[in-house]
Order: C-alpha cells, then structure tokens, then sequence
C-alpha cells in the first residue's frame, strides 16, 4: 500500500466518524493500521483474510503501532463466508482489498453491511494501469472493470475515484 492510499484511508475513517470498520484482506496490517488511526479511540477494525499467519503478522504490528488488542478483531476465513455473517448496517466503513475476481460479491456485502452515509472503498482498481489499456485482458481486469461500471452506475452510490496508489475507489451510501 502506498503512503497516499494510506493517508487516503486515514482521512476517510476520520470523516465518516469510523467506529466500526470492516476490512476484507488484513494483509501485513498496513492498511489495518492507517483505518484504525483515521477511526474513533473507541472503534473497533473487523478484519478478514484466510490466511492466519497474515493476521498473526497484523496482530504483532497493531501492537507495535501502539493500538490496545481490543481495537481489531481478527477473523480467518473466506470473506464470502464471513461477510454474510456480519451486521446488516452495522458498519461505517468497508475496505475491501481481497480477491479481485471477487470484487462484485463484495459490493454487495458491503451495501449489505454498510449505515446509510458509510462509504466502501477498493485498492487497486487501476490494476497497474490494465483497467484502461484496449486489448484483451485477464479475468482480474475484467471484473475490476465491471466493479468500476456497477459503482458508476448504482443508484445506491455516490462514488469518486482517487488517483493515489493504484487507484482507491471511493463510494458512500446513499
């Protein structure tokens, strides 16, 4: 994650006035840690991978970054398996940065999950640029194409595209 789309994370939590967030892909924790900073003290990151040792990873740099254990709770799994677990309109926030192949099931998780005014937000969305060369491209390019048109197009949604990283979608709820 680049230091833009960190800071970009930062604001965002902070102007939604994050309690409860939900993070698809907890990765390293870098991203974790940028949400928690732009969150309120009393809010909680719900963070997702299928990979244990990547929350395990996470966890220690949380701890580093000074944040009490009870900030983020940490659940191994298949986002699609656990996001329909979660609480209809129980977050102010999504970041989704899991499996581009399966970047529209979570736009409808995330409009499941998110508060009227909370916002779900995408990394990566250029794809290196790939989103906007012609030619054929991979299946990965292909969805976050679609991604971008059914955000663009959704009644629902109020979206924005940020030129930082590799691209942040942006789009608050309506």
């Amino acid at each position: 994650m680049s230091p833009g789309t960190g800071a970009a994370l930062r604001v965002l939590a902070a102007t939604v006035d994050a309690k409860a967030v939900a993070e698809i892909g907890t990765g390293t924790g870098v991203s974790g840690i940028h949400l928690l900073h732009g969150m309120r003290p009393d809010g909680v990151l719900t963070t997702v991978d299928p990979e244990p040792e990547h929350q395990q990873f996470a966890r220690q740099a949380f701890r580093a970054a000074g944040f009490a254990s009870n900030r983020a709770r940490f659940i191994p799994g298949h986002a699609l398996d656990v996001l329909p677990r979660l609480a209809d309109a129980g977050y102010d926030l999504v970041f989704c940065d899991g499996d581009r192949l399966e970047c529209l099931d979570y736009l409808a998780e995330s409009l499941r999950l998110l508060r009227p005014g909370g916002l779900v937000a995408f990394e990566g969305v250029f794809a290196s640029g790939r989103t906007v060369d012609s030619g054929p491209q991979p299946t990965e390019v292909i969805r976050l194409r679609e991604l971008l048109r059914a955000v663009r197009e959704s009644p629902e949604l109020m979206p924005s595209l940020l030129p930082v990283g590799d691209g942040l979608l942006c789009a608050v709820k309506r």
